[in-house]
């Protein structure tokens, strides 16, 4: 075990252990099965969150949020991580970020309104936006998963009013380049388009990659951004979030209704302000641990699994699978579930491209990593 291992959050926990656990990640399948899907971690909680959510209940500190402490948690954060200035005095609390990004939406679309998003991509993007009355129009990715600015300026051209920015990506796990951040602001304010960032994974961009903010970019003084600790810290089920406005967006932002304020967790708020205070060194602790999976996967791929397609991501810890060569049909998370007994996220919900593609979650032990591609080795 290396010397960063050591530390690792990843090794902490046993199979036994984690079973014991009742979200859904470990709930929605028999206990026979090795669940690889949704977007949680096999991780302790770290200790800084722990000492403050226990603090917090010894108070009987449930009540509802007040404050700026996460916007000014988050900005200290983005300052030391990504050399970022983020004014607190232009976010707002919101549940989490997708019901933030609702809210930024209607703030600057109208029901009919076309949003752009870049498929294959996170499918509650297509739920959410059509559930608010709005229309999805795809602009797929081109090689390497990177944005095409071509198919994004003609989908802006045919009159859309917002394009859903997903930074790092989600599942392909690309982290956005400024230069490419820039080019897409410009075609934004060329087109009159609204950009909304979720950057809910900013913060999982190991060494190897630069993770730049949206806002931060030139031209991107009226986009939106939505941003939480919930994934950097395994925080899911501790609702919080926070929508970040670009400094001429901010009046914008001022008229998000006040009720939205009352749906994060009190308890969640605490959580996530004390990973981003407190958290760096169990988050540096992490970010190797899912470096080492990312190389172990690409090495069991080529061993047992050669005709997948695996392009190790830049950030995340999701793993997007092209499985089309094993003549799976277009769903083979499906085969890989009924004859390997491992739950993968099937690609068609996210869209265009995602056919014969499954997306594995690496945020597991490298024990259960390895015991995961033997079984779906098995299942073809």
């Amino acid at each position: 075990m290396s010397a960063a291992a050591s530390g690792n959050p990843l090794r902490r926990l046993t199979l036994p252990e984690l079973r014991r656990r009742t979200s859904v990640k470990w709930r929605a399948y028999p206990p026979d099965v090795l669940p690889l899907w949704v977007a949680e971690m096999d991780v302790p909680l770290a200790d800084p969150v722990v000492e403050a959510l226990r603090a917090a209940i010894d108070l009987g500190d449930t009540g509802y949020p007040a404050g700026q402490a996460y916007a000014e948690a988050l900005s200290e954060f983005a300052k030391e991580r990504w050399a970022w200035e983020l004014p607190p005095e232009r976010t707002a609390i919101v549940p989490d970020v997708m019901l933030g990004i609702v809210e930024v939406l209607k703030l600057v679309t109208r029901p009919g309104d076309a949003v752009v998003v870049n498929s294959p991509v996170y499918p509650p993007f297509y739920a959410f936006v059509a559930h608010m009355d709005r229309r999805v129009v795809e602009a797929p990715t081109g090689p390497g998963h990177r944005i095409d600015l071509d198919a994004l300026a003609r989908s802006f051209a045919g009159g859309a009013r917002a394009f859903l920015l997903c930074n790092p990506h989600n599942p392909t796990g690309t982290v956005h380049t400024a230069e490419e951040l820039a080019a897409v602001a410009a075609l934004a304010e060329e087109h009159g388009v609204r950009v909304v960032a979720d950057e809910i994974h900013a913060p999982l961009v190991p060494a190897g990659a630069r993770y730049v903010p949206y806002l931060s970019v030139p031209g991107a003084e009226r986009g939106f951004s939505l941003m939480s600790a919930s994934k950097a810290f395994n925080l899911a089920g501790l609702k919080a979030a926070l929508a970040i406005a670009g400094p001429e967006s901010a009046h914008e932002l001022a008229l998000m209704p006040e009720e939205v304020s009352h749906g994060p967790s009190h308890l969640g708020i605490v959580a996530h302000t004390a990973g981003l205070r407190h958290g760096g060194a169990w988050l540096d602790a992490l970010l190797a641990g899912i470096a080492e999976n990312r190389a172990l996967l690409a090495s069991l791929l080529t061993e047992q699994l050669p005709d997948v397609g695996y392009r190790p991501p830049e950030g995340t810890y999701l793993a997007w699978l092209d499985c089309r060569a094993l003549n799976l049909g277009d769903d083979p998370a499906a085969a890989f579930l009924e004859h390997g007994r491992v739950a993968l996220s099937g690609g068609l919900p996210f869209g265009t491209g995602g056919a014969g593609h499954v997306r594995l979650n690496l945020a597991a032990s490298p024990e259960v990593l390895q015991e995961a591609v033997r079984r779906m080795a098995s299942a073809v």
